[in-house]
Parts: C-alpha cells; sequence; structure tokens
C-alpha cells in the first residue's frame, strides 16, 4: 500500500502528518530547550525525557521506558529519575508550556492569537475530550493537565494529547507484534525511512543490542544480511503503520468528517509556517519529512 492510499485510507495519517509539527516544537524549537535549561534540567535529554513524561507525575526510568518504549533503558535511566531533584513536576510542566508559547508566538506571530487559531483549537479540544483514554496512558496524562487559556497554547496541548494518543497506540500495535523497541527502530531503518545513523544515536542503543534485534528479526525472515526489509518485513511493517493508524481514528470518528476537514484546513497553514521556519531538522527520528 503506497502512502497516498494509506492517507486515503486513514484520515488519522492526514491528521498526524498536520498535526505533528505543531507539536513538535517542543523538542527541537530553541526556545523549548532554554526554557527547559532555565527550570534547572542538565542537557537536551533530560528535558525531553522530564517534559515528556511530567503530566505523568515523577516517574521512575522503568514507567518512561515502557510508556516511551523506544528508548534504551540505559539512555532513560540517564535522566530520570534524577531530573527531579532539579526541578518538580509543576516546574517542568511550567517550562514545556512557557517554551511552545515563546516558540508558536516566533513563528505564527499575530496569527497565535487569531480567531482561526481559536477555531481550530476549539475542534481539536473536542477531540480529546470526545475520545477514550483507556489503554492510552500518555494521552490519559496530557489530558488531564489544566487547559491553557491562550487559543495558540490550548491548540499545542489537545494537539499534543492527539498525538500521545496515536503513540500509544503504535506501542499497543509493536507488542501486538512481538516488536520490542530496538527492533522497531531497526526495521524502520531497514525500510530506509530513516538511516540508523539518525535513530539509533537518539535512541541510546548500542552496536551489540542493535545487532541481536537484527539477528532475531533475521530468524523471523523480516530482514536480510544486509539489513534490509524483506518482502516479509515490508508486509509485517505495513500492517504495524496500518494497525497504528486504524487505532488512532476514535478522536476524529468522534469530531466527524466535516468538522475533521474543518480542522485539517485551519491546521494546513499552521504546519506550512512551522515547517517553513527550518525549526524541524529535515532528518528527525520523528518520521516527519518536512519540505
Amino acid at each position: 500500500m503506497n502512502e497516498l492510499m494509506e492517507v486515503a485510507e486513514f484520515p488519522a495519517r492526514r491528521m498526524w502528518q498536520l498535526f505533528e509539527p505543531y507539536h513538535a516544537i517542543t523538542y527541537f524549537a530553541p526556545e523549548c530547550r532554554g526554557s527547559f535549561k532555565d527550570a534547572g534540567l542538565r542537557g537536551f535529554w533530560m528535558g525531553y525525557f522530564a517534559g515528556r513524561a511530567a503530566p505523568m507525575g515523577a516517574v521512575g526510568p522503568g514507567v518512561v521506558t515502557a510508556t516511551f518504549y523506544n528508548f534504551a533503558p540505559a539512555m532513560v535511566g540517564r535522566s530520570v529519575p534524577d531530573a527531579w531533584s532539579f526541578a518538580s513536576v509543576t516546574q517542568v510542566l511550567d517550562a514545556r508550556l512557557e517554551g511552545a508559547d515563546l516558540a508558536l508566538r516566533r513563528i505564527l506571530g499575530d496569527r497565535a492569537e487569531s480567531s482561526e487559531v481559536g477555531r481550530a483549537a476549539d475542534l481539536a479540544e473536542s477531540a480529546v475530550h470526545d475520545t477514550d483514554p483507556c489503554g492510552r496512558p500518555l494521552f490519559a496524562a496530557n489530558s488531564d493537565l489544566r487547559v491553557p487559556d491562550e487559543p495558540h497554547l490550548r491548540l499545542w496541548w489537545a494537539l499534543t494529547c492527539l498525538r500521545e494518543h496515536r503513540g500509544d497506540g503504535h506501542v499497543a500495535a509493536l507488542v501486538h507484534a512481538g516488536i520490542d523497541g530496538c527492533e522497531a527502530h531497526v526495521t524502520l531503518a531497514a525500510s530506509r525511512a530513516i538511516p540508523r545513523s539518525t535513530l539509533q544515536p537518539n535512541r541510546g542503543w548500542t552496536d551489540e543490542e542493535w545487532a541481536h534485534a537484527s539477528d532475531r528479526l533475521r530468524s523471523r525472515g523480516w530482514v536480510d544480511d544486509g539489513e534490509r526489509l524483506t518482502s516479509a518485513g515490508r508486509t509485517a511493517r505495513e500492517q504495524l503503520e496500518r494497525d497504528t493508524d486504524r487505532m488512532a481514528e476514535e478522536p476524529w470518528r468522534r469530531l466527524g468528517q466535516d468538522r475533521t476537514e474543518q480542522l485539517a484546513d485551519m491546521l494546513a497553514p499552521l504546519t506550512a509556517a512551522i515547517v517553513s521556519s527550518g525549526v524541524i531538522p529535515v532528518l528527525n527520528p520523528i518520521g516527519l519529512r518536512p519540505s
């Protein structure tokens, strides 16, 4: 199934492509990194792990490894739980919101407070509130947070919830397929979607762990000796993505086709502005393809 067919079959895929950049500034914008640093967190990865985990509280490395799924436990352990000794959960959440505020105001300018952004926030917030949180820990944790008052931040909050909803479903698809965190990245690199040189260091897996994951996938017939996906591997990878899309459909089904299309139309120029700002690198481990 080619990408255009996948987008047509699953509105969730199209919506993810539209809303992920709005959320992803949290990881890439200098304002966001600066806010975490000002809060006392040390280094990019401590900011990342604490910032993304903070909606769940001062959780330990086991919870972060389980919910984030694709990071090496040793990498998580270098940031959590130490992060909570440098900044409280409240301070981290405040820093996360402050960074998003500064970055979005810089990139969007006057549009940040426009009625169009307000209407988009209304629709996205409705999708969040109408979606069942059961089995979605990161979605549930973010949706329990206080909703910001400002339109551009209310939209950021809602889209953050929705991207974590999709991520929770993706983890469920991987668990169902019997694919662990390292194996997931080996298949992604083997598909040539994102190079190993980008994935491996950004997820903390050692060469030995990567090699063992490759061996396990080779024994299943998913990758060949050159670490390329076999026909069986491509089929399995496509099924994983389709399962993820299918499990991400509920918010858009609840919102309805007409309102989903309205939100998509409103997000398109915002996404274009974020992409054109260059804040998201062309090669990134999230899988975004800014162009």
